[in-house]
């Protein structure tokens, strides 16, 4: 799995637009945008490589887009999505950093996505934190892509 960096994203920039435009390089796993940036994840390496060499200053909605690898975390992570935010991603961050190490914490509106290093503190997050507030808000969430599916809130 590679993980691909989007910036300078327009504001109108969907992820169907992101996701339309990187599968004709390949097979996309996931596609997300926060804000003005995005990333795009592909199966294979060489058809990654083939999106950024192609889309890199590529413009989309008026923008040229900035596409490179991605420096972040690996891919051995799980991700959580969070429902019901009303906090600021440092505060977020902070409060699932008592269960374990975070690896990426990004809040898109009222929700977020939290990569756990290791999946066994991102289940004992939802297993303390199941129908606790947080700054006010009922938490909710989901593992993605595996096998917690059910969406607490």
């Amino acid at each position: 799995m590679v993980k691909i960096f989007i910036g300078n994203l327009a504001a109108e920039t969907t992820t169907d637009e992101l996701r339309s435009l990187f599968s004709q390089y390949g097979k996309i796993a996931e596609c997300d945008i926060v804000k003005n940036y995005g990333f795009v994840h592909m199966d294979n390496k060489a058809e990654a490589e083939e999106a950024i060499r192609n889309l890199h200053h590529y413009e989309l909605n008026g923008q040229p887009m900035n596409v490179e690898l991605s420096r972040g975390k690996s891919r051995g992570s799980t991700k959580l999505h969070v429902g019901n935010i009303a906090c600021t991603n440092q505060e977020l961050r902070a409060k699932f950093e008592e269960f374990g190490a975070v690896l990426e914490c990004d809040i898109v509106k009222n929700y977020a996505f939290v990569h756990m290093e290791r999946m066994e503190d991102a289940m004992e997050v939802i297993n303390k934190l199941d129908n606790s507030a947080f700054k006010g808000e009922l938490l909710g969430w989901a593992k993605l892509g595996g096998f917690l599916n059910k969406f607490f809130s």
